[in-house]
């Protein structure tokens, strides 16, 4: 995808990930948050999916430019505590917007 940031990521990935994003959110209404209009719950899937992997790239560049592999040594080989939430840096809070904006 951006070989100089991430160069094991691929489009094929990126796209599997906002595929599974938006119909985990569709499964996620269907079973627990029922609440939630469908739509809602599209768009919710849409956000997370899309700014979630900008959240995972932007944590690579972070680490590519302080010239580290790892965030940290916590979590041998997962690239660091970072990694494991670094989608949730732009997700959550665009998340929060949406449902605090638009969902009544």
């Amino acid at each position: 995808m951006f070989p100089r940031v991430s160069p094991k990521k691929s489009w094929e990935g990126a796209v599997a990930g906002f595929l599974f994003s938006v119909l985990f959110m569709i499964a996620a209404r269907a079973l627990i948050i029922d609440f939630l209009p469908l739509s809602d719950a599209i768009m919710i899937g849409l956000i997370s999916g899309i700014f979630g992997q900008a959240g995972d790239l932007i944590e690579s560049l972070l680490k590519r430019d302080a010239g580290v592999k790892d965030s940290s040594s916590i979590i041998p080989g997962h690239g660091g505590i970072f990694d494991r939430f670094d989608s949730l840096l732009f997700t959550a809070p665009l998340v929060y917007l949406y449902l605090t904006l638009f969902v009544r």
